[in-house]
């Protein structure tokens, strides 16, 4: 079962099906979809390496251009379809109800004692990946800027914008909706400022 946060409700809405309801799993600490693994890293590490290497690799600008805009958008559809669906059991997407309304939905399965289908293993492959490669197409479009490479600035600005896409929508997947984020930064820096206060009073 998956919980639904879709405009600040959630509800317990059914993923997907047998796969995931098979009795004999693989212990936590495995990686129980190499497959998947692979491809979450393959098409964003090859996407990153062919901008760092693509004046050695080709000297011409749209071919290096188009091969990273075509790895990145089949970065963005594996990641946001598939890898984070098997790999950690969440999902977003969009869909355009009967008045022709959009609403974003984001989905995380629930787990319980008998029933903990996210492997460890995967789970930090999944969020290394999802969290440090956009960080990288960020410093990548400050480099372009401060540098003058006008002509990098779209490629950077695209692999910032699919990246962060999935990155906040996995994010919103996995702490629930606006409210719990709000609730969430409230709550740490209530106990910020809680603790800084009691180590004052102790200190006087």
């Amino acid at each position: 079962m998956l919980s639904q946060d879709s405009n600040d409700d959630t509800e317990d809405v059914s993923l997907f099906d047998a796969e995931e309801e098979t009795t004999n799993r693989p212990k936590k600490s495995k990686i129980r979809h190499p497959v998947a693994s692979f491809f979450h890293l393959f098409f964003r590490v090859s996407a990153i390496v062919v901008y760092l290497l693509c004046e050695l690799l080709s000297s011409s600008f749209i071919a290096c251009m188009v091969t990273i805009i075509l790895l990145l958008s089949c970065d963005f559809w594996a990641v946001k379809n598939v890898t984070g669906r098997l790999m950690v059991g969440l999902r977003w997407w969009n869909h355009i109800d009967e008045d022709g309304k959009s609403h974003w939905v984001f989905e995380s399965r629930k787990s319980t004692q008998e029933n903990k289908t996210v492997s460890e293993a995967e789970s930090r492959i999944f969020w290394l990946g999802l969290i440090t490669c956009p960080i990288l197409w960020v410093i990548f479009a400050f480099s372009a800027l401060f540098s003058f490479k006008v002509k990098w600035l779209a490629v950077v600005i695209m692999g910032v914008v699919l990246q962060g896409a999935n990155l906040y929508g996995y994010i919103r997947c996995k702490v629930g909706s606006r409210k719990n984020l709000t609730s969430m930064a409230t709550s740490y820096l209530g106990k910020q400022f809680l603790r800084q206060s009691t180590g004052e009073d102790q200190a006087s």
